[in-house]
Formats: structure tokens, C-alpha cells, sequence
């Protein structure tokens, strides 16, 4: 039995001759949240679709709660919920009625609608018009028909998008609670960097439909390299004094870098004691968006 809660092989999916997912084997861990990461059109959608059975695959294997997806649908999504894009509601319905008519489609009991509201922190609000609504509290109520029935397993595809600051702040403090609170695994797909660094455990990064990396969020942090950016002078001095000491450093118009394996504080002290003025010594390190924009092979594109 797969070690994972959603595990994925050689997964593919063309139209026609334009391939929108190659070969990607999804391993998402059970009680975390994995953040499923890539630009707008890069296959995030088409793989979340295959994973709900709403398109089958051209070809490969996905096992949910090791199950296959070809072989027992049903019982699989009976344990999943979901929001894909916008939410769906009748808009002249009260947040409570449009939970009610879900509940009645799932055939759970009653008392579910209580308790996603409680969940979505909208039960004061349950008898308002969802006309009335501002997009956060729509995404709320959207999340709240995906867990109507207890599921195991949440999938959201691009929760956030369009909402204002604090409607984001909402929806990922909602989000973060479910694994901690609720025991529910949430597979979170968007194309903002930012937003999966504050949520998830575990990242995928999937490009032109392939899936370029995969791993924890620490994994990913990994890859950030460090150098010490330095401004010191007389700058040909500096630059043979490190020669001579053997302190490897590369250099651009305006600073010097060093290998962050040196102790920044004793490279300053050396440098000083010997002479040289140092106007500038800090630790530079790769931002997360650096190592997607690298990973994902976007450097310097608009």
C-alpha cells in the first residue's frame, strides 16, 4: 500500500497533439498541506481535474487512499472534497440553503451544516442572502459545502484568487487550521509563491506540465544559496588580498561576493586589521521566488 494519500505514476494528459500534463508522479503525504505550485497554465487544473475523475488520464496510474481512481471512483470521492475555481451557489439563497441542498445531494446528516459553518467561522451570517457576500465570505462558504461529510482529503484549486488582503488572510488561516484541527489533508494549487510558503508542509512545482520538483517546504528552502555581498576598498587590493589568503569570491560592478562558507565576521575583522575599509558586509540568500523562477527556468522573463 502507498506510503502516500494521493500517489500518482507517469501521469499524462494530451488534447490532441498539445500534451497538458507529462509524466508527473504526485506523492502528497497524509496530515499536511501540499502546495501545488506553477504559472497559470502550467497543468495544474488538468491534474486536480484527473484526480477528481471529472477527465481521465491518456495515460498513467493515480491510487487515492491507495485505491485506484479507474477502479473504485466512487468510493474515493465519497471521502474527498473540493473546490475547483469558484465556488458554486445560488446567489438569492441563504449561506444555509445552499448548504442545505448539497447536504441533501451527499445524503449526510443535518447536523453537518452546523458544524462547516462553525468550521467557516459563518454561522452568524448562515440566514444572509449569499448575494450579499464579499468574495471572501463566498470562498468561505465554498469551503464549507467541500467538507460537508467529513472528508479526509480537501483538494482547492486556486482558493485565493481575486480576493482583496484580508480576504487572503481569511482563507489561509481557514486552510491552515484543517490538517492541525480537523485531521484533513489539503492539496492547494496556485500560481503565488508567496501563499503556498505561508501554508503548505510539502511543495510540487509543475511547469509546461511537468513536475520539476518535489518535497518539503524545508526541501525547498534548501536550495537558497547564501553568499556574503561586501563592498570594501581600495577594491583591487581587497580582491588580491583574498586571492592570497585563498578566499574564493566573484565580483560585478558593485560588490564583491564571497562563498557564505566563510565567517563573516572574521572575513570582517581580517579585512580591517590588514587595512582595508569595509563600507558594506551582509548575508545575501536566494528568495523562494528566485529558486522557483530557476527551478521553473523563467530567469529574466516578463
Amino acid at each position: 500500500m502507498s506510503a502516500y494519500i494521493i500517489d500518482t505514476k507517469q501521469l499524462t494528459k494530451r488534447f490532441g497533439k498539445f500534451v497538458a500534463v507529462e509524466g508527473v508522479n504526485l506523492h502528497v503525504p497524509q496530515g499536511g498541506i501540499y502546495g501545488f505550485l506553477g504559472p497559470n497554465g502550467a497543468g495544474k487544473s488538468t491534474t486536480i481535474r484527473i484526480l477528481l475523475g471529472l477527465i481521465g488520464a491518456t495515460k498513467g496510474e493515480v491510487h487515492i487512499f491507495g485505491k485506484s481512481i479507474k477502479e473504485e471512483r466512487l468510493a474515493i470521492l465519497q471521502r474527498i472534497g473540493s473546490m475547483v475555481e469558484t465556488p458554486s451557489y445560488y446567489g438569492h439563497l441563504t449561506a444555509f440553503e445552499n448548504l442545505e441542498i448539497t447536504r441533501r445531494i451527499l445524503n449526510v446528516d443535518k447536523k453537518e451544516i452546523a458544524r462547516v459553518l462553525e468550521v467557516v467561522k459563518l454561522t452568524d451570517v448562515q440566514k444572509k442572502a449569499v448575494k450579499k457576500f464579499s468574495l471572501g465570505m463566498k470562498q468561505r462558504l465554498g469551503i464549507a459545502q467541500a467538507l460537508l461529510g467529513s472528508p479526509d482529503l480537501l483538494i482547492l484549486d486556486e482558493p485565493t484568487n481575486g480576493l482583496d488582503p484580508s480576504g487572503i488572510i481569511e482563507i489561509r488561516e481557514l486552510i491552515k487550521s484543517l490538517p492541525k484541527n480537523y485531521g484533513i489533508t489539503v492539496l492547494l494549487s496556485s500560481h503565488i509563491l508567496s501563499e503556498i510558503e505561508l501554508m503548505a508542509t510539502h511543495v510540487g512545482i509543475i511547469h509546461s506540465g511537468k513536475l520539476l520538483f518535489q518535497g518539503s517546504m524545508a526541501d525547498l528552502q534548501d536550495r537558497q544559496n547564501a553568499v556574503i555581498e561586501m563592498v570594501a576598498e581600495p577594491r583591487k587590493d581587497v580582491e588580491t588580498y583574498l586571492t592570497e589568503v585563498g578566499v574564493p569570491f566573484k565580483g560585478d560592478e558593485s560588490y564583491l561576493y564571497v562563498d557564505s562558507g566563510v565567517q563573516p565576521a572574521k572575513l570582517n575583522r581580517e579585512l580591517i586589521l590588514n587595512g582595508y575599509d569595509v563600507h558594506r558586509l551582509v548575508m545575501k540568500q536566494d528568495s523562494l521566488e528566485e529558486i522557483f523562477l530557476s527551478v521553473t527556468g523563467q530567469e529574466g522573463r516578463g
